[in-house]
């Protein structure tokens, strides 16, 4: 393994598989574009890029078409459960909540088009590597990882082994300060995976990651605070936490200060690392007084 690691000093945040966004809407599904401040596209533009798929947004009559179809296939399967269902077939479901959401945040950029690269020339958004791009980079063969530091956003490659999930050699693609990035957002639409990384020059993109959360919890403002300066109730809550989760010598915990109040206390496992999830972490949430707070007393801002 070459597994990247931070400098001395630098903390490791967060790492977790990354690439462009695709649409969702029926008049882009499956589409992405690369566009300026224009709306004209500049995938032909961008340094170093090979070519790619060239897309073209369905019509009205189209999406119409794809729609019924779509609908039609829905309740033909909504009805072969319900038959499942009745002969007494094993029919199971998920427990995991939908993040998603059918309302567009931005028509024009979700429905109508389904920019994931939005830069002038020489902005940071044009200087992204194309190995974020499905529609150039196999995930059969390749993937993308983001990493977060309390120093940086680096995106790195690596050669993907379904069979040998721990066999990582890592290279890094791209890298740019934490103080090069002036806005994240969390994206909704249909998924609930997207994000959009506005950087300090206006440019932005549009990534996806199957870990969001994780990502956009250390790329959203979040406050990290050293251990001494927790009361001592609140230290024992994170040395009583350490002593159940037994990090791996060396591994101390992160503590930040989530914008809902509360503590967030987390370990991040390396031996836990693999090319499909990429860093595994334990974490608790403790309020003032110290206590653990019940994931049902999570608030919205604490995730």
């Amino acid at each position: 393994m070459n597994v990247w690691q931070p400098d001395s000093g630098e903390t490791l945040l967060a790492r977790a598989p990354v690439t462009f966004a695709t649409g969702a809407a029926m008049r882009v599904s499956g589409m992405r574009w690369f566009r300026d401040p224009e709306r004209r596209d500049i995938q032909s533009a961008l340094p170093t890029w090979p070519e790619g798929p060239v897309y073209s947004a369905r019509s009205a009559a189209d999406s119409v078409a794809r729609n019924t179809v779509k609908g039609a296939a829905m309740t033909v399967g909504v009805a072969i459960m319900a038959v499942l269902s009745s002969a007494g077939g094993n029919v199971t479901g998920t427990d995991i909540p939908d993040s998603g959401s059918d309302t567009p945040d931005d028509q024009q950029d979700e429905v109508l088009d389904f920019p994931v690269i939005w830069a002038a020339p020489g902005t940071i958004a044009r200087t992204l590597p194309w190995q974020l791009d499905p529609g150039r980079s196999d995930e059969k063969r390749y993937r993308t990882h983001a990493i977060v530091t309390d120093r940086r956003l680096l995106v790195v490659g690596f050669l993907f082994h379904k069979k040998d999930l721990k066999n990582i050699q890592d290279e890094v693609l791209w890298e740019v300060p934490r103080t090069a990035i002036s806005n994240v957002e969390r994206k909704n639409f249909k998924t609930g995976s997207d994000f959009k990384v506005t950087f300090s020059d206006g440019s932005w993109c549009r990534l996806s990651s199957i870990r969001r959360q994780r990502l956009t919890r250390y790329l959203l403002p979040t406050e990290l605070i050293a251990r001494d300066s927790l009361t001592a109730a609140q230290r024992a809550a994170v040395d009583a936490y350490a002593a159940k989760v037994r990090p791996p010598a060396g591994i101390s915990p992160i503590i930040s200060r989530p914008p809902g109040g509360h503590r967030r206390v987390e370990f991040l496992l390396p031996d836990r690392l693999d090319a499909y999830f990429g860093a595994s972490e334990k974490n608790t949430l403790i309020d003032d007084e110290g206590r653990e707070v019940r994931p049902e007393d999570y608030l919205p801002e604490d995730l």
